[in-house]
């Protein structure tokens, strides 16, 4: 079994979690970097860095990058062609804007699907949709092992 579906089963494990805005506790609840920081405990152990407190719009009227920039510290970048399952998928929900919504790649192919948190709905698996697609802003992978 890869790196990639390890975080996939970890993340299942995290389905039905409701939306909490900056938690990371699963059952209890979590928003969607909180469900990343999650994943990355169970398989990879210690979270490389602490968590600032962070706003639900990510500094998105100063427009800084803050959420695309902490992935790039602890993240593999990779072609959005190379799609592998456990990718974190990193989306801007407007064109224009930051980055400021994350999730896990859980299927690929014709029937895709992402695991993510979002406020009203917890975390869930969805498909990965045309509509989704046109928002992606970049891939990662996780490291073969923390730091």
């Amino acid at each position: 079994m890869s790196k990639g579906d390890d975080m996939v089963r970890a993340a299942r494990g995290w389905i039905g979690t409701p939306y909490r805005h900056q938690a990371a506790v699963r059952g209890a609840g979590c928003d969607c970097l909180g469900l990343l920081r999650g994943v990355w405990r169970e398989v990879l152990g210690r979270e490389p860095e602490a968590v600032p407190p962070y706003s639900m719009d990510w500094a998105e009227p100063q427009g800084d990058e803050r959420l695309w920039q902490a992935a790039r510290r602890h993240l593999r970048e990779v072609s959005l062609t190379y799609e592998a399952p456990g990718d974190v998928i990193l989306f801007r929900m407007r064109a224009g804007s930051v980055a400021k919504h994350l999730g896990l790649a859980a299927r690929i192919g014709t029937s895709a699907t992402f695991i993510h948190s979002y406020a009203g709905h917890g975390v869930v698996e969805s498909p990965l949709s045309t509509p989704w697609r046109r928002r992606i802003a970049a891939r990662f992978r996780f490291p073969k092992e923390a730091n």
